[in-house]
């Protein structure tokens, strides 16, 4: 089959489920879309055969020589039916704005170290990751009235961008299109100058010449450098912030104190240095949480020149 047809067929094949779902959680009640959703996610998990293998090698690389088999099979497993979980209550959540509220909560001190960054009156870098359910955080933290910007890779498919961009506007998010990367550069310190959180996951694959290479699980790692830029020339502060499920439908976010950046001999050392310490603090809490992170995301698809990621075959659960 043609690559161009086939994409367009599973675009439109994801917006027919998208909409499909989005308008049977509107009159479904939620303990039926809790029943329902335990055979979808078996479902999922058993024919996503490509991204379990993905996820495997990906967990082999991080964590194989510190967990058995059958300890990184449990962790995938997690994994999927988490991310599933995720998916369904965002869905059925932006469709009953009022439980978004009920089912997150800041733990401990968090809010009180987020209130301190802002307080700071510089705009808050908040470094956070694909992990947990990050974008229900984000949609609470807005709908409780922090001024919350996120930057967001917009989706492959243009129609589902514009239903996406508009439900968060609705809901109190706000976006900032990771492209073109002007744009997003100049919206970025807008937000920051306005005294206002911008969200920026800070675990993805990145093998543009604009990120730098940190060790992330003892491997090299392309990473954007995005938050060390926007500290070196706004002063704002660094927020590490994730969240954390916590029953099979309640999460809590965990907020460290901010800190700033820390300058050394020259700026290329700077953006280095600090971009390794946020990758750390991210690794920290994947090591912590594991079956909270994407596994199935390629971290270390873009290498240096002659270096390869000690990855292992395995074999698909």
């Amino acid at each position: 089959m043609n690559k161009d047809l086939n994409k367009k067929i599973k675009r439109a094949l994801a917006r027919f489920a998208f909409y499909f779902f989005t308008g049977l959680f509107k009159i479904l009640p939620y303990g039926l879309v809790r029943l329902i959703s335990r055979g979808m996610l078996a479902t999922g998990f058993f024919i996503l055969k490509r991204m379990r293998k993905f996820a495997m090698e990906t967990l082999t690389i991080a964590l194989g020589k510190e967990k058995s088999r059958p300890e990184l099979e449990a962790i995938c497993k997690q994994c999927f039916y988490n991310l599933g979980k995720a998916a369904i209550e965002l869905t059925y959540f932006t469709s009953h704005p009022a439980m978004i509220t009920q089912k997150v909560r800041f733990q401990g001190r968090s809010q009180e170290y987020l209130d301190a960054a802002l307080k700071e009156g510089k705009g808050v870098i908040a470094v956070t990751a694909h992990f947990g359910n990050f974008p229900l955080m984000l949609l609470y933290m807005a709908r409780i009235g922090y001024p919350t910007n996120a930057i967001i890779r917009p989706s492959r498919d243009e129609k589902l961008e514009k239903d996406f961009l508009a439900m968060r506007s609705a809901l109190g998010l706000k976006t900032v299109h990771s492209y073109p990367r002007t744009e997003c550069v100049n919206q970025s310190l807008r937000v920051l100058r306005a005294n206002e959180l911008l969200f920026i996951p800070l675990d993805q694959n990145n093998g543009s010449k604009a990120g730098v290479t940190v060790e992330f699980f003892g491997q090299p790692a392309g990473t954007a450098a995005g938050p060390a830029i926007f500290a070196m020339r706004t002063s704002s502060p660094i927020l590490p912030v994730f969240t954390v499920r916590t029953g099979d439908d309640t999460h809590a976010i965990i907020i460290e104190p901010h800190f700033y950046l820390e300058s050394k001999s020259c700026d290329d050392e700077t953006v280095q240095y600090n971009i390794q310490k946020i990758t750390s603090i991210i690794e920290r809490y994947i090591r912590q949480y594991p079956p909270e992170w994407g596994w199935m995301h390629r971290r270390w698809k873009s290498q240096p020149k002659g270096v390869v990621p000690k990855a292992q075959r395995v074999d698909v659960i």
